[in-house]
């Protein structure tokens, strides 16, 4: 057998193959990501004894390639958390940290567990877009946050409190009245130093233009608020261009965010599991879709211990000798966006408190055994993975049962 070790960086890999005994079948060598690199990488471990795996570490979205390429052509690729080959240590003493000794170590990490490497699966066309749409998803969020703190800060100086006239919510196309109303009416002069009639009369206008709903008294209630109004900064052309900038940079984020959502939930449809998703509690279109981008297909964890590990939010273990840690914080060693997600479900659930829901009644079971907040918290993510972990995969294979009968 053949352990085929490669360490990847950006553009180019090293590869090395070991035998049993240490015995080297191949001698360290670069391969760049291009097309004919691969084509050439493919051939050389083809070259080998058939009973040959490539093992190479995740590494963001540099691995990819090589990975892909060599699947495609029927080459048994496992992907590993780098975290396994930095705990299988180096068979040395000495620090050594390069491309050729980084390959080799990888190559000996799979003689040596070889009947624990697991087939990488390659990602489908419909997931790995999925994926790609829910992380930019996620920082199109946080550049959101930021612009709409930025413009609330500004107008703090010239309409304090405007972001909080109105209740409505985005719509589905992303604007929200707020913006678009300081879009217009940047300054508190741009209310008050007209007539009441005057200002209702424009308001009207910009309601039935923009498509939002018209209240006369919401006219007058705005009117009378701005009059009260101090304000720290005047009404000039460098005003307006701060404001009316920041205003629109913000919209264009919403909307962004809206087309984002769009686009995951129209994907999500596409895959099998979708209906089995949405229909669990405390799951939304875009939390589904989320979920679904992050944790892929769930046949690819043996376990639901797995699917636990990979979200991280199983506890640690520290015992050495008589002396054994009772409480331990959790790992923390998976997706930072599936807790993210996760969280964000278990706090629906401590909002609606659904006594009929097992994930709530676990919960609500450790919060009464004085739990703290972060434990109970994560005990209910938990728990909540490994129902979906049993659902999604009886629907996956359910679904698998009935195409093989249809064909």
């Amino acid at each position: 057998m053949n352990a085929v070790g490669i360490d990847v960086s950006k553009g180019k890999s090293m590869m090395t193959a070991l035998r049993p005994m240490g015995e080297v079948t191949l001698l360290p060598q670069e391969f760049l990501h291009t097309a004919p690199g691969l084509d050439w990488m493919a051939h050389a471990i083809l070259a080998l004894a058939k009973d040959t795996r490539v093992v190479m570490e995740a590494t963001g979205r540099y691995h990819e390639p090589a990975a892909a390429a060599l699947s495609a052509y029927g080459i048994y690729v496992c992907v590993l958390n780098p975290l396994y080959i930095k705990q299988s240590g180096a068979g040395s003493i000495r620090k050594v940290k390069t491309d050729k000794a980084d390959s080799l170590k990888i190559a000996k990490y799979g003689l040596d567990n070889w009947v624990d490497l697991r087939e990488h699966t390659p990602m489908g066309t419909i997931r790995q877009q999925l994926k790609l749409c829910s992380r930019q998803y996620n920082i199109y969020m946080k550049t959101v946050l930021l612009l709409q703190n930025n413009l609330i800060s500004l107008t703090d100086k010239t309409f304090p409190g405007v972001n909080e006239l109105f209740s409505s919510p985005s719509r589905a196309d992303g604007h929200q009245k707020w913006i678009d109303f300081v879009i217009t009416f940047w300054h508190r002069d741009c209310v008050c130093r007209i007539s009441e009639k005057a200002f209702t009369t424009r308001y009207e206008k910009w309601c039935k233009r923009k498509g939002y709903h018209f209240r006369a008294e919401k006219a007058a209630e705005i009117y009378v608020r701005s009059c009260e109004l101090f304000v720290t900064l005047p009404k000039d052309d460098n005003t307006k261009l701060l404001i009316t900038t920041a205003a629109q940079q913000l919209l264009a984020g919403k909307m962004t965010l809206a087309a984002l959502r769009a686009e995951m939930s129209r994907l999500a449809q596409q895959l099998p599991e979708y209906d089995t998703v949405c229909a669990m509690y405390g799951v939304g279109e875009t939390t589904a879709a989320q979920l679904m981008a992050e944790i892929g297909d769930v046949r690819r964890f043996p376990r639901r211990s797995s699917i636990v590990a990979f979200a991280g939010v199983d506890p640690a273990v520290a015992q050495s000798g008589k002396h054994e840690v009772q409480s331990t914080a959790t790992t923390k060693r998976g997706s930072p966006h599936l807790r993210k997600t996760l969280y964000q479900i278990i706090c629906t659930y401590l909002r609606k408190a659904p006594e009929d829901e097992p994930v709530y009644q676990f919960l609500d079971k450790k919060r009464s055994e004085g739990k703290p907040y972060f434990v109970h918290m994560t005990a209910a993510q938990n728990k909540f993975l490994r129902i979906y972990y049993a659902r999604v995969k009886e629907c996956l294979e359910a679904f698998d049962t009935q195409n093989t009968v249809q064909d």
